[in-house]
């Protein structure tokens, strides 16, 4: 294992870049987003308004080409994406980037946002539609017929690491969170010498009986929605998992009135350590240049991992909204990055700094990952009542569920691009055996994976971007130059 976790960072080093020799995802994101952004005349800030009658039902016209109304696109594209990104990630960026790594995750919103309106509008542009009515699209397609066949390859490229980060990104790492979080409580309730948390030789692995049972009964879920067709266990996880949402950002939203002195202190520091980290929070070796862009790195790693801004994800999602206008689902994909990363995000990161608890020493070390999340929620909720981290433990269990079942629809899509429909039922076999192996073996080799994979998906998505942004422009302006014909529904 630790040959394997040794291989995976080398993998990382390469597609995302050290700081100590370039954070190359950094600038590649980042500098496509400034881009999209200028070219669209920082559309994320002036149609804001719109985006909101959209997905109210203004304009949704029912005769349209698609599957599902702006609002379900919208709703299935953050059921991927609101999740364990808003919890574990927000808690790996600052404990290996420090509290400044939250100001980078919302530098990635913000110009993400732009990323997630070209990803959309392209989508639907270059969409196909089915003689049954239902639609597939996503980069694979926008690549292929916007760019041209001779563009084909890169198309092939995209849908080949969506397959991969579909096992990293939406599954593996969504196991790992679950099984870590369910082992955390157990150890608070457990004797150190109780048998459940003993660990045990699985093919060469060591792991606590606890995780390996976790690790089946999570695997054993996500089979029977996506192999068994069993589709009342995803019906009910799809429903709980929004409601779970509410929940968190509800007690997240306690939490910061009851902390209300703290709010601004709090900004101070994530300002502050965003171009100065204390060395002795990220533990990184290296002068104070190299701190900032370690911090930078690690803001943005879980930035895109949580919106999946530039990544080509939702527009998989979006491609079966109901409209014949694709500027129109472009406005309802750039609230994504706004809903999940600008508001959720930023109130499990607010929460992690004001109540300290980043700082927190346990068994001789900080806490990661959805621990400290849990911590933060049960200390910031504790004038009230002992069992925050209960709420964040419960979220963990639906929001990985519910990921993994909107990863495979992505990865299913994906596999079919490349090999025909026959090729969807061993792809979901491979897709259950990743989520049980995601939830035993450790955390640098399950993020680290998901990291390769996901900036591995990025880079493909983001040529096809900056290639089309002219034709985004031109779609853009007759969308906006046509208002007063817009027809309103409802």
């Amino acid at each position: 294992m630790e040959k394997v976790s040794d291989f995976i960072q080398s993998l990382v080093s390469v597609v995302w870049g050290w700081p100590e020799i370039m954070p190359l995802m950094v600038v590649i994101l980042l500098g496509t987003g400034i881009y999209i952004t200028a070219r669209l005349r920082f559309i994320q800030l002036f149609k804001t308004r719109h985006a909101i009658a959209v997905i109210r039902g203004k304009y949704d016209n029912p005769d349209d080409a698609g599957d599902i109304i702006h609002f379900q696109a919208l709703a299935a594209a953050l059921s991927a994406t609101v999740g364990i990104g808003n919890i574990a990630g927000v808690a790996t960026a600052i404990y290996y980037g420090g509290p400044g790594a939250l100001f980078w995750m919302w530098v990635t919103a913000l110009f993400g946002m732009a990323l997630k309106y070209s990803e959309a509008t392209l989508a639907v542009r270059f969409r196909t539609i089915h003689a049954d009515g239902s639609a597939s699209g996503g980069p694979m397609y926008y690549i292929e017929r916007g760019l041209g066949p001779k563009w084909k390859p890169l198309a092939i490229a995209f849908a080949a690491f969506a397959v991969i980060s579909s096992m990293g990104t939406g599954n593996s790492i969504q196991a790992f969170t679950c099984a870590d979080q369910i082992l955390s409580e157990f150890k608070s309730a457990l004797s150190a010498d109780s048998a459940l948390l003993s660990p045990v030789n699985f093919l060469g692995i060591s792991v606590e009986l606890v995780r390996l049972f976790t690790g089946v009964v999570l695997a054993t879920l996500v089979a029977l929605v996506i192999l068994g067709g069993i589709k009342r266990i995803g019906k009910v996880a799809g429903k709980l998992a929004p409601f779970m949402a509410i929940v968190y950002f509800l007690a997240g939203l306690l939490i910061l009135v009851l902390n209300a002195r703290r709010i601004l202190p709090t900004f101070a520091i994530i300002f502050t350590e965003a171009f100065s980290p204390r060395a002795e929070l990220v533990g990184f070796a290296g002068g104070g240049f190299m701190l900032f862009l370690n911090t930078a790195l690690w803001g943005v790693k879980r930035g895109l991992f949580s919106n999946e801004a530039g990544q080509g994800s939702s527009p998989i999602a979006h491609a079966a909204a109901k409209t014949d206008e694709p500027a129109r689902e472009g406005v309802v994909a750039m609230l994504e990055p706004l809903v999940d990363t600008l508001i959720i995000c930023s109130i499990t990161g607010l929460i992690i700094v004001s109540t300290g608890t980043h700082e927190v020493i346990v068994n001789g070390a900080r806490l990661n990952g959805s621990p400290l999340t849990a911590l933060a929620f049960k200390t910031g909720l504790s004038p009230i009542f002992p069992w925050g981290d209960k709420i964040v433990t419960l979220s963990v269990f639906l929001f990985a569920i519910s990921t993994a079942i909107s990863w495979s629809y992505y990865g299913d899509r994906s596999v079919e691009y490349l090999f025909g429909a026959r090729a969807i039922l061993p792809y979901k076999l491979v897709f259950v055996m990743a989520h049980f192996i995601g939830a035993i073996v450790s955390l640098e080799i399950v993020w680290g994976f998901g990291d390769v994979a996901l900036g591995l998906m990025a880079i493909p998505n983001l040529i096809a971007l900056v290639a089309l942004s002219g034709q985004v422009r031109r779609m853009t302006a007759d969308y906006f130059a046509r208002k007063r014909e817009w027809k309103v529904f409802h």
